[in-house]
């Protein structure tokens, strides 16, 4: 079938969701558009715990991507609104550097509204970030799970950002392939795309975390997984066999090394991000403390010597953190972790 990757792409593009009436993510848009105007926000979509209902809870912040014309002018009308502490110039340099920015976004105050994490981005950035030549995992391993639009300017709009997602959905085979046994199913192949993405950062979530987030986007993930498997069989890629695919030619040692070689330096890129995220985030330091609370009850008190030299006193939280995550879950989600090796 010669149009099949193409009716794939569409298929992809037309899973990108509505989200149900929901109140405080109503509200953050509008405060959205409100404060930068329409002209400035070209998109917003919504992924994460708020979305797929991954044990969420009244703390937890809504994820969102916001696509802005110009970085600039965005973080000037924050400032004008007296919603970020930091120099829109300051904001705007950063937004270069690991691209994208993470910001707080909490138009009612941390305590009386909902806030969001909000990763502030420019469009041709965010095509580069969900194309091949990607430098990082980073915008790619969250937009290829469930993903709302919240928010876009108008059709063309909406089209061109439902044509990025679909695109980089259509793609997930050549990073994920070389993970995968001989032999695979869509929901096996769907659950070690979560764990490959998970694996490129640093996450202060135990191994259950990638299963939590697997059986919250059921049967998304693997209906998606099914489209793209069902799509390289057609080109030839996969052969198939009831519910089962294997590769016709597998991945080879080069093609394995360069997936190896992308997510060692998206890891390392995710890295140095949190040290930008002190910047750019405001109360970033009490958001992660109490993430950590809420998902390993672990309770981590910062000093006002730690606030004021966080890169120079927080290493030994962060390694205390980091130790203390659980390595090994009821169900054995580190040995498939430890599994995905690639070939």
């Amino acid at each position: 079938m010669a149009d099949g990757p193409a009716h794939g792409l569409r298929k992809a593009g037309s899973m990108m969701e509505s989200l149900p009436a929901d109140p405080h993510a109503e509200q953050l848009v509008r405060s959205l558009i409100d404060i930068a105007g329409e002209d400035q926000i070209r998109t917003i979509l919504l992924f994460g715990s708020r979305l797929v209902q991954a044990s969420p809870d009244r703390f937890s912040a809504y994820d969102l991507v916001l696509v802005v014309e110009n970085y600039r002018g965005f973080y000037d009308a924050l400032a004008r609104a007296g919603l970020s502490r930091r120099p829109p110039a300051l904001q705007a340099a950063l937004s270069h550097l690991l691209a994208p920015n993470v910001i707080a976004f909490a138009p009612e105050g941390w305590d009386d509204g909902p806030v969001a994490k909000t990763m502030v981005i420019e469009p041709a950035t965010v095509v580069c970030a969900l194309s091949r030549r990607a430098p990082d995992h980073f915008m790619k391993g969250r937009l290829v799970q469930r993903v709302a639009l919240l928010h876009a300017r108008d059709r063309a709009a909406s089209d061109w950002i439902t044509g990025l997602v679909a695109g980089a959905r259509h793609d997930i085979l050549r990073w994920v392939g070389p993970f995968l046994g001989e032999s695979f199913t869509p929901d096996e192949a769907a659950l070690r795309m979560l764990q490959v993405s998970y694996r490129g950062e640093v996450r202060p979530e135990s191994t259950d975390r990638v299963l939590d987030m697997f059986e919250s986007q059921r049967p998304f993930l693997p209906d998606l997984l099914a489209m793209v498997l069902a799509d390289a069989a057609d080109a030839g890629e996969l052969t198939r066999a009831g519910q089962s695919y294997q590769f016709v030619r597998p991945p080879s040692s080069l093609e394995c090394w360069s997936v190896q070689f992308y997510f060692t330096c998206s890891k390392i890129r995710a890295t140095a991000r949190w040290l930008k995220h002190v910047v750019t985030f405001d109360n970033w330091l009490d958001y992660i403390a109490r993430k950590v609370e809420r998902r390993m009850g672990m309770r981590v008190e910062i000093t006002p010597w730690e606030r004021r030299l966080p890169y120079l006193l927080l290493w030994p939280k962060i390694m205390r953190v980091l130790k203390a995550r659980p390595a090994r879950s009821k169900t054995g989600a580190a040995e498939e972790l430890r599994s995905g090796a690639p070939r």
